[in-house]
């Protein structure tokens, strides 16, 4: 099954158990997965987007939220 809700920094964070601000710098360093969608200046992801993220990326430790 397809999850194709769209996320902000606050949902990312929620999923992760950080703060948006640290989602943030995530995607300033280049952390993050490139944006799936965009409504003016503010980024989203699909939720499959982000769960694959998290699945593979370094010091998950085995957060699956």
């Amino acid at each position: 099954m397809t999850d194709r809700r769209l996320w902000s920094y606050k949902e990312i964070a929620a999923h992760i158990r950080v703060q948006p601000d640290t989602v943030r710098s995530y995607r300033k360093q280049g952390l993050l997965p490139s944006p799936d969608h965009a409504e003016g200046s503010k980024p989203y992801w699909y939720a499959d987007t982000i769960r694959a993220w998290v699945a593979t990326r370094p010091g998950n430790r085995g957060r699956q939220g």
